[in-house]
């Protein structure tokens, strides 16, 4: 990955809607080009998608929260991984360091909405306990840091 690649991936994090047109001028390259390089940056797995962003407000999810998630000594991460990504409220689950061995994060319409998911994480076998932070407002999210040339 030279500096042209890091250029095209900075650009299409600005605005990932950006024609090959618009990315050729911001790296000095001809559309074609561009094309091609983000055509290899995308099957190097480099890029691995894109997405609309939405407002979770607006589509009647008010209320975030991170929920630390503690396993029994007899656990099995990979079921209890596969038990997290079938709850489809589960917005994003990280394997961390520390006490809690997940993280994940949720988003739900109301308090009640997030008591219930709890207590459906609670029950996930090999789950011994959770802890829950409540998000009660998003200064920013989702932001990547900018792509450093080596």
């Amino acid at each position: 990955m030279d500096q042209v690649d890091r250029l095209l991936l900075d650009a299409l994090r600005a605005n990932a809607r950006a024609t090959y047109a618009e990315l050729a001028k911001v790296v000095g390259l001809s559309a074609p080009a561009a094309h091609e390089r983000v055509a290899k940056l995308e099957a190097a797995g480099v890029i691995t998608g894109y997405h609309a962003a939405v407002a979770p407000e607006a589509i009647g999810y008010a209320t975030s929260a991170l929920i630390g998630i503690f396993i029994t000594d007899s656990a099995d991460t990979d079921e209890i991984t596969a038990a997290l990504t079938a709850i489809a409220l589960v917005e994003d689950c990280w394997f961390v360091a520390g006490e809690e061995t997940f993280v994940v994060k949720v988003r739900v319409a109301d308090v009640s909405a997030l008591e219930a998911i709890i207590r459906e994480l609670n029950a996930i076998k090999g789950v011994a306990r959770t802890r829950t932070t409540v998000v009660l407002s998003t200064k920013f999210e989702g932001r990547a840091p900018e792509v450093k040339p080596r």
